[in-house]
């Protein structure tokens, strides 16, 4: 079972006294597939429950005789979100005190992703930002080794009868990660469906406060934990993280695509290029291009992008990650200032 093969059957489902189906219609969202397993939305504004139940049955009949008669299908209905005129009166709701979202993505794992998110928080909290680090990455988190915290628990409180989670702080900044609410020595086995939910509590159930910023470390790859996110809440921007190397490159042109689908509704502010060079501290002014040059360059210029800039491979910065201690709060001044000019760039497309 494919998603093209999912979403041709669906196009055979129509709204009564509507030529559109319910695809064309933009009603399917969040379709997930895995083995025999299908589920997905239908955003619709009636709460009338024959229509639900007809959409429902015919949407049920037509994958199982257009795809798979053994399909298990599960089919929730949302209300269609009104379209708002400004990202002020879309960012509502529970992240109504944050003023930009910034999404950090990279096409495959491995080339820094978390690293380049943790340390432009940090680089934008010393630019004198209110920020906030959202780990969203729920199979693979980084955010409790990178900061010092393995361990620790996140506090409850009551907001208007509702319990709420209250992020740590560390080194300036509010930090939230599935790896502060689970056991790190237990592999998190969720279906998308599951780690959706723990992503949406993410947002609606955590105290994130006022913030100038709120940095989301997204996982890698393009799947559903980021539909979701891009469906729930306004993106003021997304960065993309490579490595110079080909594959690498490749993978992050899938990231690219993604967002240039027209229910993501999220503008890419740059893509910035990690690992680009190393360089000897007994040698400070030679260059090592280990792993290509400037790819991440030359493919932002490919797709008319800016380009956010280049973080060398220096030691301190796995170093600090490993140890708790990000690179911007050491006293490695090629690293701090790699990630203040990303930090700037950064403040600047997100405007």
């Amino acid at each position: 079972m494919t998603n093209e093969k999912v979403l041709q059957a669906l196009r055979t489902v129509h709204f009564a006294n509507n030529e559109k189906d319910i695809v064309t219609a933009g009603v399917v969202q969040d379709l997930v597939i895995e083995k025999y397993y299908i589920s997905f939305s239908l955003i619709i504004d009636s709460e009338d429950s024959d229509l639900r139940l007809k959409l429902k049955s015919e949407a049920i009949k037509a994958i199982k005789e257009r795809v798979n008669k053994d399909a298990i299908i599960k089919i929730a209905f949302q209300q269609k979100p009104v379209a708002p005129t400004s990202y002020e009166e879309e960012q509502q709701g529970p992240l109504a005190g944050v003023k930009n979202v910034i999404a950090v993505i990279s096409g495959k794992g491995g080339v820094g992703k978390s690293t380049v998110a943790a340390n432009l928080a940090l680089a934008l909290a010393q630019g004198g930002a209110k920020v906030g680090l959202m780990d969203a990455d729920i199979y693979g988190p980084s955010v409790p080794i990178m900061f010092g915290v393995r361990g620790e628990r996140p506090m409850m409180k009551d907001v208007n009868g509702k319990g709420v989670i209250v992020p740590l702080e560390r080194f300036g900044i509010k930090l939230l990660s599935i790896g502060l609410l689970v056991d790190e020595s237990k592999a998190v086995v969720w279906r998308g469906p599951m780690a959706s939910s723990a992503i949406r509590q993410f947002v609606t159930d955590v105290d994130w406060g006022d913030l100038d910023y709120l940095i989301v470390d997204m996982p890698p790859g393009t799947g559903d934990i980021h539909l979701t996110l891009l469906q729930m809440i306004k993106v003021a921007g997304v960065v993309i993280v490579s490595t110079p190397q080909d594959v690498a490159l490749a993978d992050a042109k899938k990231g690219i695509a993604m967002f240039g689908q027209a229910q993501l509704n999220a503008r890419i502010i740059g893509l910035v290029e990690n690992m680009s060079y190393f360089t000897p501290a007994e040698l400070p002014d030679n260059k090592y291009y280990i792993f290509g040059k400037e790819g991440a360059k030359k493919l932002a210029s490919e797709y008319d992008l800016p380009f956010l800039g280049e973080i060398p491979l220096v030691q301190n910065i796995r170093e600090g990650g490993d140890i708790g201690v990000p690179a911007m709060m050491s006293d490695d001044e090629v690293s701090k200032k790699a990630f203040m000019e990303l930090a700037k760039k950064v403040k600047d497309q997100s405007k």
